[in-house]
Order: C-alpha cells, then structure tokens, then sequence
C-alpha cells in the first residue's frame, strides 16, 4: 500500500478517552497508512473537542496529539453517523460484554470492520482472535463470519489478552517440539487495570494476588490462537494444557511472566534459544508499518529481562525471553516480558489492523 496521504484510510476510535483508547491515538499520530477522523465516545463525552473531553485524565507519556486536540468527540452510540465518516474503526469502549458484542456487530454491520481490544468477541466462534505472527491464517474464517452478519466489507477481528503476550509467542515459536502443559505465574502491571500510580495509590509497595477474569483468559486463549478453521468456526487446540496465577504489581508498564513447560519431543536450550530469536511471521515478511524487525529477543544475562530495561524492546512490539534453563521438575523453565498497552493491547490491534489491510480485508469504502 502506498503512504501517499491521499490514499490514507479514515479511521475511528471507539472509547477514545479512556487508556487504550489514548494509546490507539499516541500509535496512530503520524502512522503512513492510517488517519484518525473520528474519536467516539460516551454521551457524556459528545460534543466536547477531544483536549477538553480528556482534561487531566491524560496516562501518556507524550502529550496529547495536535492532529486530534481539537477533533470534537462524536457518540459512540450514533453508530451510522460514525461509519458514514471513517473506512474501519479500533474498538476500545467501556461496556458491559453484552453491550460491546451488540455495538461492534452493529458497526460491522454497516459495512464498516472492527479491529477490536475488548475481550467481548473473543470466544465468538467465527471471530479471529489473533497474534499476527503466528496466527493470520485465522483470519481466513472472516468469510464465514461475513455470511452470518449478512455483510460484504463489515466483520470483527479480536486481538488477545495482554496477559498471555510473554509466552505465547515462545510457545508458538517451539511448535515444532510440541508444548504439552505448562505452570504459569503472571506479574501484570497496573496499566492493564487503565490505571497509573497517581489513580492508584495502594498499589504503590503492593502486590494484589488477583485479577478478575485473567486467570482463565491466560489459560484458554493461547488454545483459540493455536487451533484451526473447521466450517464456520475456529476449534481449539487440545495443547499446551495451561494453569496460570496472575499477580497485580506496582510496575506501570510491562507484564513478566515466569513460566515452566514441558515438551512431547525434548529439545535443547540452543535449539529452543535459536527458534525464539528466527520466529518470523506475516508482518516481518510484508514489513508493516509497527510490526517489530525482531519479534521475541533472547537476553543471555541471568537479571534480564527487567521492565526498566526491556519493556519498550521494539517500541513496544517485541518480546523479551530470558533465564531459559532446564528444570528438574518440567522439561525448561524462563522469563518471559511484553509491555501490555502495546504489544498487549492497542498496538497489537494496530499490528492486525496493519495485516488486514496487507490482505485486503480493510479497504477504502
């Protein structure tokens, strides 16, 4: 696709003033093949010019944007008015799971694709809930979809919980020794709540040793992404069997997880290492825009990966593996760190979204 700005596709953010709608913004300003036209959100918000609307509830680090201050925020509930202006839309709004399927189908509905952050679709079974570097064949069930919603161009496509970012990738990277089951504990950060230090407090010297919902999300979902299109539905993989503990600490950004795995067929710790740093997929092969040139980097240092250190590897994108070592309980034990915002949460819909135009799914109107 060409990045001459007359060819740019016209994008709207649903739930553009909360966290992850604030990253979707800080990735997309500039971005060679996408414009931000439309920002949506609550009623309460409409009508406001974006600055305002925000006010002191910016969570970036950078400052807000010029090409979206004084964008006035439409509601997010006037779903025709919204599709008329943009060629597809990033979701990111805050609603009941019930209220999130009913309005992203509503907005595929006018023929306008969904590249979603909320976990609302994720177990819809013809909706592709994707890694791009490891499963964008899913999104060959779009068709299927299609044919349900009664669409030619509308659809929804998912990204996964950031939770599961520092591992799946290793294991997709191993297929080839077929993971079986694995013991996980996650260190998530507070941003994944759409908090920072200031909001929060009591996390400050804290470790809260429960989130809601993300236990069962790191344990199912790396399945759906493993699994395969059969008819009109994705099947889940059978393995790896995964038992996780997810751990809220006072880090901002950055999930760590500490993760022991065992294989079908043994491998060496050079050939898992050399699998990690060769794992390529769709985005490094047609080079999009925000995909990593790396995507899982393998640190040799015994302390590493750390969060000061490591959490923007690849602005962001990529993932850092270290400490993989044999254990005398499962077959290898390691670290693994993705930054949970990014990769985990509006750059990894950025990243599908990217791929999706690369296949000609997302297209001008």
């Amino acid at each position: 696709m060409s990045a001459n700005v007359n060819e740019k596709l016209k994008v709207g953010i649903l739930g553009a003033t909360g966290m992850v709608g604030q990253r979707f913004i800080t990735l997309l300003d500039q971005h060679p093949w996408y414009e931000v036209v439309v920002l949506a959100a609550s009623a309460r918000s409409a009508g406001k010019k974006y600055s305002e609307a925000v006010g002191g509830r910016w969570k970036m680090d950078t400052p807000i944007p010029d090409a979206v201050k004084d964008i006035v925020i439409m509601n997010v509930n006037e779903v025709e008015k919204v599709a008329a202006e943009v060629d597809f839309v990033f979701s990111a709004v805050d609603m009941s799971k019930e209220e999130i399927r009913a309005i992203e189908e509503a907005y595929a509905k006018t023929e306008t694709p969904v590249v979603s952050n909320n976990s609302a679709h994720r177990w819809t079974p013809d909706v592709p809930m994707v890694v791009p570097e490891i499963n964008a064949e899913h999104f060959d069930i779009i068709a299927a979809q299609k044919k349900r919603l009664g669409t030619e161009k509308g659809f929804i496509a998912v990204k996964p919980n950031c939770s599961i970012q520092a591992y799946a990738p290793a294991f997709a990277a191993w297929a080839e020794f077929e993971p079986t089951e694995a013991v996980i504990t996650t260190y998530q950060a507070i941003s994944g709540a759409g908090k920072t230090f200031k909001e929060w407090p009591e996390m400050i010297e804290n470790i809260i040793p429960y989130i809601g919902g993300e236990e069962e999300k790191s344990e199912k979902e790396p399945l759906k992404i493993f699994g395969h299109i059969e008819g009109d539905q994705i099947v889940n993989a059978e393995e790896p069997k995964i038992t996780c503990q997810c751990v809220r600490v006072p880090v901002l950004n950055g999930h760590t997880a500490a993760v022991f795995v065992n294989f079908k067929k043994k491998p060496t710790k050079e050939q898992l290492i050399e699998k990690l740093v060769n794992f390529r997929g769709l985005p490094q092969e047609k080079e999009l825009p925000s995909a990593p040139k790396q995507f899982i980097q393998y640190l040799e240092e015994e302390n590493r990966p750390q969060v000061k250190a490591d959490v923007d590897y690849e602005n962001g994108m990529g993932v850092s593996i270290g400490r993989l070592r044999e254990d005398h309980m499962y077959d290898f034990k390691f670290i693994g760190l993705a930054h949970n915002t990014v990769r985990g949460a509006a750059g990894g819909a950025v990243l599908c979204a990217e791929s999706l135009t690369a296949l000609g799914y997302i297209a001008k109107k």
